[in-house]
Parts: structure tokens; sequence; C-alpha cells
């Protein structure tokens, strides 16, 4: 059970690498506004015990490789990063809050895909060899 997170309920990991881009792609995170991001999606992962393993801010875009309680929907977290971050950003820069003048700095799309150690194929086997019983049902019932 050697690098799994415990909480009261549960022993988990999960991760998540996740990728967005500002509106447009415009180049807009360099300098002050790079630096700023960084710290505002720091303070934000943060505030809600997610685990930033890795992270770049590029010039249009972010990559994240995040671990996160079981608790929070990654949806919701993208919600809350994104949205708390082009906010401050916007009312921090005045020159963003002009380009962006529909308020909103990120795209509305995302991309995750999960991360794990174990492929698909071991699990399946794992669950498979639990018991016997029918073999060709996926879903089965110990006897």
């Amino acid at each position: 059970m050697d690098g799994y997170k415990k909480n009261s309920h549960a022993v988990y990991d999960i991760k998540y690498h996740v990728i967005w881009v500002t509106k447009y792609r415009y180049k807009v995170l360099s300098g002050q506004i790079a630096y700023r991001t960084r710290e505002l999606i720091r303070q934000g992962c943060e505030a809600r015990g997610i685990t930033i393993l890795q992270g770049s801010v590029g010039k249009d875009h972010i990559h994240l490789l995040i671990s996160c309680p079981p608790s929070l929907a990654l949806s919701k977290i993208m919600q809350y990063l994104k949205g708390r971050s082009s906010r401050l950003l916007q009312d921090q820069f005045p020159d963003l809050k002009m380009k962006y003048w529909g308020q909103h700095l990120w795209a509305r799309d995302y991309f995750c895909a999960t991360v794990g150690n174990v492929d698909e194929e071991t699990i399946r086997s794992y669950i498979a060899n639990q018991f016997s019983g029918e073999k060709n049902d996926r879903f089965r019932i110990e006897d």
C-alpha cells in the first residue's frame, strides 16, 4: 500500500493529467502574468487538498499532473481553478480585462486523462480471477 493516500473513509491514488488553454489561444501567459497564474493555481489546489505532482505554464496553456481525493469531481476542480484564476488575473492585470472583455480568460473546454500504476488488463485479470463462476460474464456474482 506504498504510495497510496488515506482519508477517513478511503484509501486512494487518483491522478489526472489536465490541460486547458486560453480563449482564442492568445499567448498572454508570460512574465508577471505567468508567475501569478502559477501562484493562483498552487493556492487553489492547496485550498482543496489537491497535490500538484508536475505542472507548467505555457504562453497559451496550462499542463498539470495532479493527485486529488475521491470526494472531488474533476469537473468541479476545473471549474474552481479556471474560474478563480480568470477572475483574479483579470482584476490584477487590466490589459487582460481589456483583451477578454467577456471576462472569460480560459476556453470552455479542457483535456483530462487518468494516470495510474496499473493498466486495464491487470485490473481485468485481477477481477476475473477473484473466484470461480461464469467465465464469460464481465460482471459476475460470487458463489
